[in-house]
């Protein structure tokens, strides 16, 4: 089973601002969020922690595999879509025809960023090696998370723009015998 945690709340976030690649640390509330995580996952079998390489995904990983005595593993493909020029941008900001191009067509880039498409192919990956008995928290952000539930249910990624993923939220990915994904929880809340 992995367990796909989305970091905790950041100053970004929390004033409706895309932060894709930028490195933000969490806010006092996110610090107080990934604390409650690492309560919530303490009594779990937790095998291994795996995270973003982004700083609010590590301080969330952090909080959670201190109290299990684990080590936070970075894996690359866990990191948030590229927004490309849109980093940093209210989400208000953003032109409605934008909004509307980028909801009908998964192959849509933001300008100098990242297909929905190329953040599924990481996850697809990601999902084929760790399909172990074992638990595994994966942090991350919400793009990718949203992906491995859009696996899971073998739907394409329009279906994203129909999810809400809160910050902190817990999402489980577990495999059938024959390796397919299922989606076992979602958004559930420490």
């Amino acid at each position: 089973m992995i367990a796909f945690t989305r970091h905790g709340q950041t100053e970004l976030n929390r004033g409706g601002r895309l932060q894709g690649r930028m490195d933000v640390p969490l806010s006092d509330v996110g610090l107080e969020q990934a604390a409650s995580l690492g309560r919530r996952f303490a009594s779990e079998p937790v095998a291994r922690v795996v995270s973003s390489p982004l700083r609010r995904a590590c301080q969330t990983a952090d909080a959670i595999a201190g109290p299990l005595g684990l080590s936070v593993e970075l894996d690359d493909r866990l990191v948030e879509l590229d927004y490309g020029e849109w980093d940093g941008a209210g989400l208000a900001d953003i032109a409605a025809t934008d909004w509307a191009a980028w909801r009908a067509d998964p192959e849509f880039a933001p300008p100098g960023g990242e297909r929905l498409t190329e953040v599924t192919a990481r996850i697809v990956g990601f999902l084929d090696d760790y399909r172990a008995d074992d638990m595994i928290v994966a942090v991350s952000h919400v793009s990718p998370i949203k992906a491995a539930v859009c696996c899971a249910l073998a739907v394409d990624e329009r279906a994203s723009w129909r999810m809400q993923l809160a910050v902190a939220s817990i999402t489980r990915v577990g495999h059938r015998p024959d390796g397919t994904p299922y989606l076992a929880s979602f958004n559930e809340l420490a």
